[in-house]
């Protein structure tokens, strides 16, 4: 059985209602009283071009309103950044801004492995599905003379322990770096509210883990290869910087961070928030997330005849569309940045 519209909106519904009343609880006005410019700086880390970014940020907003209100005192102004890479359609991301904000908008290109922000500049951060991508492929993978070479895959399912491995470590280090360089923009006491794709377990050769959509991606490329449409040695040398972290792995990362205290930490049903409703809708999203990094590799002359065999060979498998056949789940955690 497939999802349908209802469920798509079941996952989001939840997701909004997690996210605001994570923030109403733990948000204290009192923390900022002291912050001269009377304002709440806000930022969402890998915003893509919405409207999913406007809906979390009103979210968070109209929980903090709740907590001014609440005390009886003056609602500051609000400053939202809007962050993802410098590839991002930002002006399309703009267009989509909802006329009736009440808040001011800012766009900020980049890595957000890495500083973004000054120094104690921020009161609350939000990513969204945005932390299983890694900040590179692992350099190993495609090293011929490794043993995490993965030649012939553009991904880490059904590889090698070694393949596996490489990413998970460098997952591993760009969490560490995430969260060390988030610590320096929030001010004491501020908030970062985190919904992290995971995986439920480590059966990653399972028949439909949530990485056998690039799996089968991967067959269209060597097709392609074969067919002398797309060189070999490009097909060789193209990985999908995504990882999906073992639920157990990435919780461990979390808690054994210095410079964070867990408010809430917590699973959710990541199924229905990110899989579209039919073969059409499921290769639009994926065309969607993965056509930058296809495009950087191999040029834009591939992108149309690639997706349509996708398209074709989804619809032969469409059992890959199946929620129930992912063993995927979200991961909502609330972060406070220690004093």
């Amino acid at each position: 059985m497939h999802a349908d519209i209802t469920d798509l909106r079941v996952g989001i519904e939840a997701a909004k209602s997690l996210i605001q009343g994570a923030i109403a609880n733990k948000f204290y006005p009192n923390t900022n009283s002291n912050n001269s410019r009377k304002q709440i700086c806000i930022a969402d880390l890998g915003c893509s071009t919405g409207p999913n970014t406007f809906i979390a940020i009103q979210c968070i907003i109209e929980a903090i309103e709740l907590q001014y209100k609440s005390q009886g005192l003056a609602i500051p102004e609000f400053q939202v950044f809007f962050n993802d890479q410098i590839s991002n359609d930002f002006n399309t991301l703009f267009k989509k801004l909802p006329s009736n904000r009440n808040y001011f908008a800012a766009g900020v290109p980049g890595s957000f492995y890495g500083r973004l922000f000054p120094k104690e500049s921020l009161n609350v951060v939000h990513s969204s599905a945005s932390l299983n991508w890694i900040s590179k492929v692992p350099k190993e993978i495609t090293d011929r003379s490794s043993a995490a070479c993965n030649k012939g895959r553009i991904h880490y399912t059904n590889a090698p322990k070694e393949v596996v491995d490489a990413y998970a470590n460098q997952y591993q280090k760009d969490m560490e770096i995430f969260l060390h360089a988030r610590a320096q923009e929030l001010v004491g006491n501020g908030l970062m509210a985190l919904q992290i794709p995971a995986a439920t377990d480590v059966t990653f050769d399972s028949d439909f883990y949530c990485g056998k959509n690039f799996e089968l991606l991967g067959t269209c490329l060597l097709d392609m290869a074969k067919e002398e449409k797309v060189d070999e040695e490009k097909v060789d040398t193209f990985n999908i910087p995504i990882f999906f972290s073992p639920l157990k792995d990435l919780i461990k990362i979390l808690e054994s961070n210095d410079d964070f205290i867990i408010e809430q930490m917590e699973t959710m049903d990541a199924k229905s928030h990110f899989i579209p409703v039919n073969a059409q809708m499921y290769v639009s999203f994926h065309r969607a997330a993965l056509e930058g990094v296809i495009e950087n590799h191999f040029g834009n002359g591939i992108l149309d005849e690639l997706f349509h065999r996708y398209t074709k060979k989804v619809m032969e498998i469409p059992a890959i569309m199946d929620l129930q056949n992912l063993n995927i789940v979200g991961l909502f955690v609330l972060l406070r940045r220690k004093v």
